[in-house]
């Protein structure tokens, strides 16, 4: 089991089934006419892919986070740490807050934020830790839980920098970085689940 970030197609986002999250697409919706904003309803279908084909993203979040939310103290403002790390669902889309909903499958509110505001913070943490251009950009099947596993430790012993540091710091700035980034390009939700 575990907890995992997953992108979501249409179908999955507006399904009402138990794996569905169409209690959560109405909430949102209805908040974001409450503040004057369109619905957000061209989420697109989940579609065939190859692996590598960045059509969907998979990661599961089983490093120590410890470090993340060290690493955001220093860079971030306590404000800009809790959007980056605090979300349950991503959109695609600008918001000029994060939303809060309440979830019937947890006992608290959860945080939408809009990965418009994500990517910049996670820009940020990468720059800080140079974050090295072979992380992977995609992510449709544990491609950075696997990288971070063998290729990163390998390229470390060459590529020295603040990111070799800590793998699981590195790990987490680039699973946010991915997402947001993910989100954006694929115009689809990535929730966590």
């Amino acid at each position: 089991m575990g907890v995992y970030l997953v992108s979501v197609g249409a179908e999955e986002w507006f399904g009402d089934e138990e794996e569905g999250w169409g209690e959560v697409a109405s909430a949102l919706n209805a908040e974001l006419r409450r503040r004057g904003l369109p619905p957000y309803d061209n989420v697109p279908a989940e579609t065939a892919f190859a692996p590598g084909s960045g059509q969907a993203f998979e990661e599961k979040l089983t490093p120590d986070i410890t470090g993340l939310l060290a690493l955001c103290q220093t860079h971030l403002s306590r404000e800009e740490s809790e959007i980056l790390c605090g979300w349950t669902v991503l959109v695609p889309f600008s918001l000029d807050e994060e939303i809060w909903l309440p979830i019937e499958s947890d006992d608290h509110d959860s945080m939408v934020a809009g990965a418009p505001q994500v990517l910049p913070l996670a820009e940020k943490l990468a720059t800080a830790i140079n974050l090295p251009a072979e992380t992977p950009v995609t992510c449709d099947n544990l491609d950075l839980s696997t990288w971070f596993g063998h290729q990163a430790k390998e390229l470390a012993t060459t590529r020295t920098g603040p990111w070799t540091e800590d793998l699981d710091t590195a790990f987490y700035v680039a699973l946010f970085l991915r997402a947001a980034q993910h989100s954006i390009r694929r115009g689809c939700p990535i929730v966590c689940s």
